[in-house]
């Protein structure tokens, strides 16, 4: 079971979360990811981010005083805000994981006016921006030691 390293409570506080970076937007018609599909994704997808997760799950225990799925929405935006401004480790794979199962779901995907598939083979068009941008970087000296 993909799930089996966490508990039922944390599984539980992490929807929460899910829920919390991500919420259902009735005005572009998308699920938040705490939805069941995209939750689903997300516990089979913790891998090597299992650690930090449960670690980013104690700490927004300790910042809420208590079960944080069980905080008020409000309290939950208080909570959750200096949980982002602590930042972290813990807290980047939290994000990470959330939102690479979030834009993998097709509902999200159709919302952005994307079509539901895979990158490659077929690729994606990317518009092309103003590359002028780099110029500071261009002008730059080198930053590295050239082999010979």
């Amino acid at each position: 079971m993909p799930d089996a390293d966490l508990t039922a409570e944390q599984i539980r506080e992490l929807r929460a979360l899910a829920g919390t970076i991500i919420p259902p937007s009735q005005v572009y018609g998308v699920p938040g990811a705490d939805d069941e599909a995209i939750f689903a994704d997300i516990l089979r997808s913790l891998e090597r981010d299992r650690g930090d997760i449960c670690q980013a799950l104690a700490q927004l225990a300790r910042l809420a005083g208590g079960a944080f799925a069980d905080l008020e929405p409000r309290r939950r935006s208080e909570v959750a805000a200096a949980f982002r401004e602590a930042g972290g480790v813990p807290l980047a794979a939290t994000v990470r994981v959330v939102l690479l199962c979030y834009y993998r779901d097709d509902r999200v995907m159709r919302a952005l006016g994307q079509e539901p598939r895979p990158p490659f083979p077929k690729g994606h068009v990317v518009e092309q921006g103003d590359w002028s941008l780099l110029d500071p970087v261009r002008k730059r000296p080198r930053m590295y030691r050239p082999v010979d």
